[in-house]
This record gives structure tokens, sequence and C-alpha cells, in this order.
């Protein structure tokens, strides 16, 4: 068959209907992004004393931890990972979660290679992680920076500065008391709240899909134990977030440990008194009024030293209530268990039914702050992963598809019954799990999720 066209026109004509074609479609994807990103419509989540609120209702969360979901929306092989996990969410009813918005310093795939200086494929990483995340229904807490050398972390500011001959000191401590390195970290929050994403267009500080921004994850500074000064930066800190973004929720990162000289201290998980050379403080540090609410973080195998189950469960149970009586009497501010979990290193207890008790036990203590409108606001589980990603796996992760039917059904029943005491089912991302009305009230899970 002849490809020639009369008077040799055929390329002219094919390259007009080529460019044609071009202007349609790429109209007509402008249109399709346009059209999505008022779609879902989602709205800001504000603090109305101890509690969120979400569209004039109080809102409970039941969530989860990723830490690595910027890792992974680098590369073209990984980046569906992203999407699995956030859609894998959404099929649980679960409606935040939180991961890293750092990757500090020299390592792979760094966000911030040098102070104010940055990788922009990592950057558009975190654009399509919020863009993920806002198409499934799911809102992000975003921390800002690590307590830990994993990622950078504080270690990597301290270094910086030591480097280019201006700390003041080489302890890591310095992160929250050298002035050039506190104006490092001012500017990387001011890169990150005033980022246009270049998918949506939206500056971070103006998305709703951001739940909160989190200053540090798990603080401590040893070299000041009374906590003074941590306060200090965390004053400073939450103040400078607030003075750009008047409109998202701030918390600290806090494990929730009392202060060596708080009334609670002996409510500290161990009798040898560790957690006093922390340098953290929880009511004082949470008191803060630009802090918006607190977060606490749960870990009885690490923490406590007896192998009994119930010793460990009963521990999880008050300390979750102390700190919803911080919330409610002292704080009088939303309480977030945003770090739970359960190690599988610890061979002679752990199986998967007590990783179950454990997750039931956070829920029974969530669900009852919920059902009495107290301050306990929800928790999130760490942490999960999908398939294919067991190096990234510590001892706690759970990976999708579950191991365990069980811990799933444990899981989607409390999205449900969360969703259910305040008619929040409609905000939900996965609104078929609360149509189940027999489901969420029955002790007989159905563990499958359509």
């Amino acid at each position: 068959m002849s490809l020639s066209a009369p008077n040799g026109l055929f390329y002219p004509i094919v390259g007009l209907a080529s460019f044609v074609a071009f202007v349609y479609l790429s109209f007509i994807d402008l249109r399709l992004r346009v059209s999505f990103f008022k779609e879902p419509n989602l709205s800001f989540v504000e603090r109305n004393g101890t509690q969120f609120m979400l569209d004039g209702r109080p809102f409970y969360s039941n969530g989860w931890n990723s830490y690595w979901l910027m890792d992974h929306a680098v590369e073209e092989y990984s980046r569906p990972r992203v999407r699995a996990m956030l859609q894998a969410g959404s099929k649980m009813g679960l409606t935040l979660c939180r991961t890293w918005a750092f990757n500090d310093g020299g390592s792979y795939h760094a966000l911030q290679i040098s102070p104010g200086q940055f990788d922009e494929q990592v950057f558009k990483a975190l654009d399509h992680v919020i863009t993920e995340a806002r198409r499934s229904g799911i809102r992000l807490i975003l921390s800002l920076v690590n307590n830990l050398q994993v990622y950078g972390g504080k270690t990597q500011y301290v270094k910086w500065a030591w480097q280019e001959g201006i700390g003041i000191s080489s302890s890591n401590d310095s992160f929250f008391f050298d002035p050039s390195i506190r104006a490092y970290f001012k500017n990387y929050v001011k890169a990150v709240l005033t980022r246009k994403n270049t998918i949506t267009g939206v500056e971070y500080k103006d998305d709703p899909a951001i739940f909160a921004w989190e200053l540090i994850n798990e603080p401590h500074c040893m070299s000041d134990p009374s906590g003074d000064t941590l306060q200090d930066w965390i004053k400073e800190m939450s103040s400078f977030v607030k003075s750009i973004d008047e409109k998202h929720l701030v918390t600290v990162g806090l494990e929730g440990f009392y202060g060596p000289k708080s009334p609670k201290s002996n409510e500290n998980p161990s009798a040898s008194g560790w957690e006093s050379i922390l340098g953290t403080d929880f009511v004082r540090h949470s008191q803060l009024p630009t802090i918006d609410f607190a977060s606490v973080h749960i870990y009885p195998d690490h923490w406590l030293s007896t192998d009994k189950v119930e010793g460990k469960l009963e521990f999880v149970k008050n300390w979750m209530l102390t700190h919803i009586e911080d919330g409610d009497k002292l704080l009088m501010k939303p309480v977030l268990f945003t770090e739970f979990g359960l190690s599988n290193q610890n061979k002679g207890t752990f199986d998967l039914s007590y990783r179950d008790k454990l997750i039931e036990t956070v829920n029974d203590v969530i669900y009852e702050s919920a059902k009495r409108n107290r301050s306990g606001a929800g928790s999130l589980i760490w942490q999960f992963l999908v398939g294919g990603m067991e190096e990234y796996n510590d001892d706690f992760g759970l990976v999708v598809p579950w191991e365990s039917p069980s811990t799933l059904g444990l899981i989607t029943r409390q999205s449900c019954r969360l969703s259910l005491i305040h008619g929040q089912s409609q905000l939900m991302p996965n609104t078929q799990l609360c149509a189940r009305l027999q489901y969420c009230s029955s002790q007989s899970v159905d563990h499958t999720i359509q």
C-alpha cells in the first residue's frame, strides 16, 4: 500500500494532524487535571478545644505510618508502591498517614543536599506523595526532621555547621541551641511550607491533604535534662511555622515521656528513670499555644523489662489513659498516638495473637475516648509496607497483603466504628465499609475488603 498523498502532502497533513491531536489531548489532559484536583473537595482539619474538627464534626482518626513514601516516589520502578500503599489504607477506611518530609545530606535520595540546596527530583517525589494522598482521601502528617541519624537528622545539620566553620559545638544537641543551625532549619521549613506542588499547583501551606506539620521525630536533648533547651527550640520553631502557615495544625513529635520535675514522672515506663535524662517534658512542651495537639508513642517491648504480655498490655492502657487525662484536664488539646507497635524480634513472646491484642487494646481506648468526646483523638500503627519492600522493613512492620486476616479485621473494624460515632461515614475514603452496619457491630469480623 502506498503511503504517499497527492502532491506530496502526506507528511504536512500528518504533521498538522499530529499537532492538532497534541493540542486536543493536551487540552483534555488539562481539563482532566483541573477536574481531578477539584475532587475530592477536602477541607482543613481544625481544632476546637480537645477535639479535631472536620466540616463541623468531631474527627477521630485511625491511621498508620509509612515513613518511606517520598523515598520510593523518586524512581519510576518504586513509585507505584506509593499509590498501592495509600489505596490499601483507603480500603481499610484509614484516614491519616504519617510520613517523612525530610532526607538531609549526601545520602541516597536526599531532599536537602546541603543547607538550602534541594534535589528537585526528590521534591517532585514529595509532590507526588501529597497528590496521591489527596487522590486516595488520605491526609498526611509530615515530619520535618529526625532526631536520629537515619535520613540525616539533627546530626547532619550539626555536621554542616561544623564543616562551614560556624558551628559552636560538635554536640548533636547543638541543633537545638546553635543560632546558625536554627537558621538552617528555618530556611528548610520555609522552603517546604511554601513549595508549590508541580502537579497540583497548590503550595503545601494551602493544601488540606496535609493534616499537620510535625517539628521533629522523637526529640531528645540529653545535654539539658531540664527540658529548657528543647522548650525554647519548640517555641521558636512552632511560632515560625505559624508565621508562614496559619491553616495547618502543628505538633512537636514527642514520645510522651514526663520530665524529671513533672508530678507525673512516676507514670514513665521504667523503674530506673532513664526517661528523666532525655531532656523532654510531655506536658510542658505540649502546653505551648503554638502547639495544636500532643503526640505520644507506645512501644511496650522496648520500654518495659517484663516479658509478661498481660503486664505490657496493662501498661499500654494506662499509658494512653494518663495522656488522655492530660489532654482533657491540663492541655485542653487533642492527644494523638502517632506511633505504636510490637517488635517481632522478641521470639519468646511475639506471635500474631499478641500483636492483635496490642492493636485491640489501643483501638478500644481510642473508641471509648471518641464515644465520650475525650481528647484521645486517634492512633497510627508503626508501620505499613507493600510487597517487595522486605529490605525496608524493621521489626515492627506489617506488609500488605496481610499475613493475618485477624489483624486486617481489627483495623477495618476500628475505622468503621470510629466513623459512625459522629456521623463521619461520608468522610471516610472507603464509604462501603460503613455501609455494612452489621459488620461494624458484630464481634465476628468479616476479614475481606471489597
